[in-house]
């Protein structure tokens, strides 16, 4: 059969196909060209960048790391001891360059690890580094980390191993630089190929610092249980491993409620630790409680006063170095006074110190008898007195004796300042220009309702105070009730200002109040403060609203910190000066007029010495508090009921009287007014006068002649412009400053110069009661 003709139409088909695949050539030849420049390209990317130049440089880099470890390895040899191991003195002198004490004697007893039992030791093996047994002494993550955390300037970094620890402590210093880190690294590796687990655990434990001057195990052992360390148990041990992460802050005598939170969460780390790696059972360790370690006992050669300075000045140095950048954090700070070298000349006057002892002793210690009177031995006293113009702090009374009370009672704030606190409301009044709720301005003369508890007015949270012994005052000026020290009235300043405000103005002049709650409770003192942060709120008054933030130290001086200065104790202006000098203006009234007049202003001392004061006595009469000052002088003094055994807060009623009635209580105006008149007046050496911008307050004004009747007290609410009179149980009052503000046409008849009746015992609902009312003076 003939094949099949071609037809016409296949034909062109064909001349079709032939253009088509013409024009798939012509593309492809076109691709063609531009697909060489991009082999060309790559080509050369390839060629610079090839398999084997990469793997190439990689292992040169590795190589190289590696034969600069190997030679940083060969050529750093395991050193003797650093000279800075042994820790030298620190000298601390008067402030008129006598020799007050010299202090660096290292507490440290070495030990062989055969003397510390086997679980102890196992104690800090958990706590620190659990592969110590197996690891080849270095963490290579850990340092890795800590050398780009340096060079980041993030500062010091945990995750050393214990042998790591052993050699920082030992055989180098705790600066934080690559240099050290990476010698560190090389001698701990060659330290644990040359010496033995044990002999590295034992250098570790007896090199250690464990706070309270204690270096090593036995010295530890002996600080915080009073047993060798071979008599240690595993729950004493384990607290001390878990005290080496931070031994300032988890000394359970001292600690904060967040301190010994977290040093109980460590402890029962390092316990659960033991557990896991089969040291301890988990039926013991189920039956293990925490235990408290012993109060802290002084030091040998730090007897009276001088261990309290002492610790002072280290406190405030540490302080200091934190603040100029010279430490991280207060535990290397502390580490770096510890390690000695330091001259330090403190503000402390030779002469104010004595008198502030002698006085102490004359006025109170020598009355007191705890053999006759348990209370009297829970009778606790401090003292600071500050230089408003230098801040420098000239005397401080810390305790009976630094060997027999170890707490600083000068710069303790576990106990209320109560209405010692008031001052600082009536100064955030004025600085603020706050107005009552009728809208008047607050002034030394405007009128207030003294009645006792009365509920406050414009708060969110019902308050209502009980003034002392639940006097009813009726209508008084703002002057007479810090005359008089009347809870209700400035519960409702306080209020009026806005709490806020309030505390705004009481950090400013000084105090601690970051944590606080801002809600009228707080207008009763019922924060913590100590006498030396007080001195400081006063001081800042008395130099017309410039910061004042007392200073023990004069100068310290370290060959090893040559740059190290120490901040200038006085600031800038923090309140307005006409607002200071308002409140120190209406101050002076408590001393003329009110609280402290018996004790102060009739002593025969003073010969006719400008004096500004407050009383304070707070919640239960656990505490008794007079701060006052002169143009020269700041002095703060505190009163402190502390058990002698347990060392809880309890009440001061009955020290010296045994009386368990009002008769018996220890007021602001009391002890701690008497110690600091007889103090103030005989270290005064001229009559001096305020220098005060202001035309309201008891010092610029005089009060006139009371009226021969009494009627009965007020109920009026705040700032009405109604007269008010003093209670009727108080005989012949005067009457407040003539001239009063424009909302307050008719001044209030005070009964500041009254003779107080006589007190009703305190007995509140219970401590913690925001509602409970602190005792008025």
């Amino acid at each position: 059969m003939a094949p099949p003709a071609p037809s016409a139409t296949g034909g062109t088909g064909a001349a079709t196909g032939g253009r088509a695949a013409a024009r798939r050539g012509a593309k492809k030849s076109a691709k063609g060209g531009r697909g060489k420049a991009g082999k060309k390209d790559k080509s050369l990317i390839r060629r610079i960048f090839t398999w084997k130049k990469i793997l190439g440089t990689f292992l040169g880099l590795a190589v190289a790391v590696i034969g600069a470890f190997l030679w940083l390895y060969m050529s750093t040899p395991i050193p003797k001891g650093n000279p800075d191991a042994d820790l030298q003195s620190n000298v601390y002198k008067y402030g008129n360059g006598a020799i007050l004490a010299r202090d660096g004697t290292v507490n440290r007893e070495n030990v062989d690890l055969a003397s510390v039992p086997k679980p102890v030791q196992h104690t800090f093996v958990a706590a620190e580094n659990k592969t110590f047994y197996t690891d080849a002494g270095v963490d290579l993550k850990g340092t890795a980390r800590g050398v780009l955390n340096t060079l980041m300037g993030k500062g010091a970094q945990g995750g050393s191993t214990i042998t790591q620890q052993y050699v920082k402590n030992y055989y180098l210093s705790q600066e934080q630089t690559v240099t050290r880190k990476l010698k560190e690294l090389v001698i701990s590796l060659k330290l644990d190929r040359e010496e033995s687990k044990d002999y590295i655990l034992a250098g570790y434990m007896n090199t250690s610092y464990y706070g309270r001057g204690a270096y090593g195990i036995q010295a530890a052992a002996q600080a915080y249980y009073g047993v060798d360390a071979d008599k240690l148990s595993v729950q004493q041990g384990a607290y001390l491993a878990a005290l080496l992460q931070a031994p300032s802050q988890y000394d359970w005598s001292s600690a904060s409620a967040t301190g010994q939170r977290l040093v109980k969460a460590r402890w029962n780390y390092v316990l659960d630790n033991m557990v896991e790696q089969d040291w301890l059972k988990q039926s013991d360790r189920a039956a293990m409680t925490f235990p408290v370690p012993k109060q802290p006992k002084a030091a040998p050669g730090k007897e009276g006063q001088v261990g309290y300075l002492v610790d002072a000045a280290n406190a405030e140095l540490a302080r200091q170095l934190v603040a100029q950048g010279a430490a991280d954090d207060l535990e290397s700070a502390n580490a770096l006074v510890r390690k000695g070298g330091w001259n330090i000349e403190l503000n402390i006057d030779k002469a104010k110190q004595k008198k502030l002892e002698e006085t102490v002793k004359e006025q109170l210690t020598s009355k007191l008898d705890k053999k006759k009177r348990k209370v009297d031995g829970n009778v606790q006293a401090g003292a600071v007195s500050v230089n408003p113009k230098t801040g420098a702090v000239e005397a401080m009374y810390g305790g009976v004796g630094y060997t027999e009370h170890f707490v600083n009672n000068a710069t303790r704030t576990d106990y209320q300042p109560a209405s010692t606190f008031k001052p600082v409301i009536l100064a955030a009044a004025f600085d603020e220009k706050a107005k009552t709720q009728k809208g008047e301005q607050i002034t030394a003369d405007t009128i207030y309702d003294g009645t006792s508890k009365r509920p406050v007015v414009g708060s969110d949270i019902g308050f209502a105070p009980e003034n002392e012994d639940d006097q009813d005052y009726g209508d008084v000026t703002v002057q007479t009730a810090l005359n008089q020290s009347i809870n209700s009235v400035f519960a409702q300043m306080g209020v009026d200002v806005g709490m806020p405000e309030v505390l705004k103005v009481a950090g400013n002049l000084g105090m601690d109040t970051k944590d606080l709650k801002a809600v009228p409770a707080q207008t009763l003192g019922t924060m913590s403060a100590s006498p030396l942060q007080m001195a400081g709120v006063y001081a800042t008054l008395d130099n017309h609203g410039k910061k004042v933030t007392p200073a023990i130290i004069k100068s310290a001086q370290n060959s090893a910190h040559p740059s190290f200065r120490l901040a200038k104790a006085v600031g800038g202006q923090v309140i307005d000066r006409e607002a200071a000098d308002s409140v120190t203006s209406v101050l002076t009234g408590v001393v003329d007029d009110g609280t402290a007049k018996k004790s102060v202003r009739d002593n025969p001392l003073r010969k006719g010495q400008k004096v500004a004061g407050k009383t304070g006595t707070s919640d239960n009469n656990k505490s008794a508090w007079f701060t006052g000052y002169t143009p020269d002088l700041v002095t703060s003094v505190g009163l402190f009921g502390e058990d002698a055994k347990t060392h809880a807060q309890v009440p001061l009623t009955g020290a010296t009287t045994g009386l368990t009635t009002t008769e018996g209580r220890i007021n602001g105006g009391g002890f701690p007014a008497q110690i600091w008149a007889t103090y103030t007046f005989g270290v005064s050496t001229k009559v001096s006068k305020f220098d005060l911008e202001t035309d309201q307050g008891a010092a610029v004004r005089t009060a006139s002649p009371s009226p021969s009747a009494s009627p009965s007290p007020s109920t009026s609410p705040s700032s009405s412009p109604k007269p008010s009179t003093s209670p009727s149980s108080s005989p012949k009052p005067s009457t407040s400053p003539s001239t009063s503000p424009s909302s307050s046409p008719k001044p209030s008849t005070s009964p500041s110069t009254s003779t107080s009746p006589s007190p009703k015992p305190d007995e509140p609902p219970g401590d913690g009661d925001p509602a409970n009312p602190l005792l008025g003076q």
